[in-house]
């Protein structure tokens, strides 16, 4: 999962960022409405983590303007506005969720997988492909009920795969779900990435679509 975190606070986003990422999680981090904008721009992402109280406009304004451009990305508002007005404003702008500060980190990180959960249509957090399954939330894999051993980046880009079932992904889109925007990536990581987890749950897991890019592939009978 591919996370951009909008958070002004330094601690608050380092805790944030350390946290998700202990879990699993690609994370970026900005700062401003403007950079959240410019990163939207750039790069694909699964979810937001909004702060509303941002130093140049306020995250309401920012969702509201994002939804009334079509952006469909799922929405968590994170912030210190407890009353009902202020979670109900949220909620019309077009928050998916609300958590309020403090909060639990695991809290936040079950509610991040709960989202995507709802935008995929499941009704549990456990994703099954023939023999494969793999619970995202727990970052647990098996193989015809057998526990396989899964790097970050190689949870990532599975679970991109699923998530996308069906459709080619290019290069550049499993790149932006595996890896931050800043993280520096050599040429053949990500084929590298591809080739252990067709080694570890079969060379069909990944089909290759020449000139396009790649899909999770087909289940076998």
């Amino acid at each position: 999962m591919h996370v951009l975190l909008c958070e002004d606070d330094d601690l608050i986003a380092c805790g944030i960022v350390a946290g998700l990422q202990a879990q699993g999680l690609t994370v970026d981090r900005v700062a401003t409405a403007g950079a959240a904008r410019a990163l939207l721009q750039a790069a694909h992402f699964d979810v937001m983590v909004l702060d509303l109280g941002l130093p140049d406009e306020d995250g309401l304004a920012l969702l509201g303007a994002l939804r009334k451009q079509g952006e469909v990305l799922p929405v968590l508002v994170l912030t210190a506005r407890d009353t009902v007005t202020d979670r109900v404003a949220g909620l019309e702008a077009g928050a998916d969720d609300y958590l309020l500060k403090p909060f639990d980190l695991r809290e936040l990180c079950a509610r991040l997988h709960t989202l995507l959960r709802r935008v995929a249509g499941r009704a549990v957090n456990a994703i099954e492909h023939g023999p494969l399954r793999y619970d995202p939330s727990t970052r647990q894999a098996w193989l015809a009920g057998q526990p396989i051993d899964l790097s970050r980046r190689e949870q990532a880009l599975l679970q991109a795969l699923l998530h996308s079932r069906g459709r080619v992904l290019s290069s550049d889109q499993l790149k932006d779900s595996v890896y931050g925007f800043t993280d520096e990536v050599e040429s053949n990581a990500l084929n590298v990435h591809i080739h252990h987890l067709r080694r570890k749950l079969g060379n069909d897991i990944v089909q290759t679509v020449r000139g396009l890019g790649y899909r999770l592939g087909q289940v076998q009978p």
